[in-house]
């Protein structure tokens, strides 16, 4: 029999909290693929904080400045949803919080 603490989920480098099988989950591509990345250059993540750096960063962005989960976190708005959405349970699915971006 597994005991939970023998089990390691991985964990979401936006807002630190594990990411459990079961949990709504999905890719990143680091370099958006329309702006050349590869689908080697992905890290997981929830699928709430997936959602949110789509809702906040345009492709172009992405590429430039935010290729790294790193550089996420600097950006205001996605570090202030990664200190409110770890408050949240592990398998926790929401509208993203606020507005989306303005389209270009």
């Amino acid at each position: 029999m597994e005991n939970a603490s023998e089990t390691t989920d991985p964990t979401c480098p936006i807002c630190g909290r594990p990411i459990p099988k079961d949990a709504p989950q999905s890719h990143h591509h680091l370099v958006p693929r329309l702006k050349g990345g590869t689908h080697g250059e992905t890290i997981l993540l929830h699928h709430i904080c997936h959602k949110e750096i789509h809702a906040t960063l345009s492709e172009a962005e992405l590429a430039r400045v935010y290729n790294t989960p790193d550089a996420l976190l600097t950006h205001p708005r996605i570090a202030r949803f990664a200190r409110w959405v770890a408050k949240r349970p592990p398998d926790f699915l929401s509208r993203s919080e606020g507005k989306r971006r303005p389209r270009r």
